[in-house]
C-alpha cells in the first residue's frame, strides 16, 4: 500500500528541483529569474538594477551614452589661459579635450588639476602637460570600453565615427552610471534642485517626476497622456515598457532621452530641442 506514495514523492521532488535549479537558456530567461528572485525578496531592487546594468553594458555601445560633439567642452590650444580658465572653473569637469583649430583635431587631454600651476605662479605650457587622447569607435561595447579604461587607467575616451571624425566623448563615470545609476556630485542636478535644469542653449536635464503640465509650460508643448501625470510616465507609456538608459523618444522638436532608470521606473531625462524638426 505504501509503494505508490513512495514512488510519487521522489517524482514530485524531482520536478520541483528541476524547476528551481533549471539554468537559464538565454539572457531573457536570466532576467526573468532575477525578477522572480526580487519578487520573493531574495534580491533587493538596487541589486537587481545593478545586475541589469551590468548585463546592458554588453548590449550598449559608446554611441548610446556618449556626450555628442556639439555638447563637448573643449579647449583650443590657441586660446590664452586667462580666457579659458573661467570656463574650466564653471564647468566643474576634471578633464578637457584640447583641439588644434577644429573639433576633429583632438591633440590631447588637459587635466584641470594641472592648471593649478597657473595659480602657483608657474608658466603654463599646455602642450607640455597634455595627456594622450584615447580614440575609440562608436561601435565599441561598453563592457569592452570599461575593461580598456581599467587596463590603461584612462578616464575619458574620444568617440570617432566611421570617417574618423569626432562624434563625442565618453567618461568612465558615464559607463559606471550605466551599472550603478546616476553618480551625483556637487555640480549635478540633485533631488532638491528644480526639476528642470538647463545644460545649454538647447539641452536640459529633467527629473522624470516632473508634472506634464509643468513640462508643457516650460517647453511650450502640449504633451498629454490619459494614464500618466509625469513626463517619466509618458515616456514609459510611449515605449510600452521600462526603457533602458540611452533610449529616447521624439515628439515634435523635442528628443527625450533616458539618463537614469532602474527595473521599476525612470528617474532622470535629458531633453534636446532639435531645430528644423517638424
Amino acid at each position: 500500500m505504501d509503494a505508490r506514495p513512495a514512488q510519487a514523492k521522489p517524482r514530485l521532488l524531482e520536478r520541483l528541483s528541476a524547476l528551481l535549479m533549471r539554468e537559464p537558456e538565454d539572457r531573457e530567461q536570466l532576467i526573468t529569474l532575477l525578477h522572480s528572485a526580487h519578487e520573493r525578496d531574495l534580491l533587493d531592487a538596487e541589486a537587481l538594477a545593478m545586475i541589469e546594468g551590468v548585463l546592458q553594458t554588453s548590449e550598449l555601445s559608446a554611441s548610446d551614452i556618449m556626450v555628442p560633439r556639439g555638447r563637448m567642452d573643449v579647449i583650443d590650444i590657441a586660446t590664452p589661459a586667462d580666457e579659458f580658465l573661467p570656463r574650466v572653473v564653471r564647468s566643474g569637469h576634471s578633464r578637457f579635450p584640447v583641439i588644434d583649430g577644429n573639433l576633429d583635431d583632438v591633440i590631447g587631454i588637459l587635466l584641470a588639476k594641472d592648471l593649478l600651476r597657473v595659480y602657483a605662479g608657474q608658466e603654463l605650457r599646455i602642450r607640455e602637460i597634455l595627456r594622450p587622447a584615447v580614440f575609440v569607435p562608436e561601435s565599441k561595447r561598453l563592457n569592452d570600453l570599461l575593461r580598456q579604461f581599467r587596463a590603461n587607467r584612462n578616464h575619458i575616451a574620444i568617440i570617432v565615427n566611421e570617417y574618423g571624425g569626432v562624434a563625442g566623448l565618453v567618461t568612465i563615470e558615464d559607463v559606471l552610471e550605466q551599472i550603478v545609476g546616476e553618480i551625483d556630485d556637487e555640480y549635478d542636478l540633485d533631488d532638491t534642485a528644480d526639476n528642470i535644469h538647463a545644460e545649454g542653449a538647447a539641452a536640459w536635464r529633467v527629473q522624470a517626476r516632473t508634472e506634464l503640465a509643468d513640462f508643457n509650460r516650460y517647453f511650450g508643448c502640449t504633451l498629454a497622456d490619459a494614464d500618466a501625470d509625469t513626463i517619466g510616465g509618458l515616456v514609459i507609456n510611449r515605449m510600452g515598457r521600462i526603457p533602458k538608459r540611452g533610449e529616447s523618444i521624439t515628439t515634435g522638436d523635442l528628443r527625450i532621452q533616458v539618463l537614469r532608470t532602474d527595473s521599476r521606473q525612470v528617474h532622470l531625462l535629458r531633453v534636446l530641442r532639435m531645430p528644423g524638426t517638424a
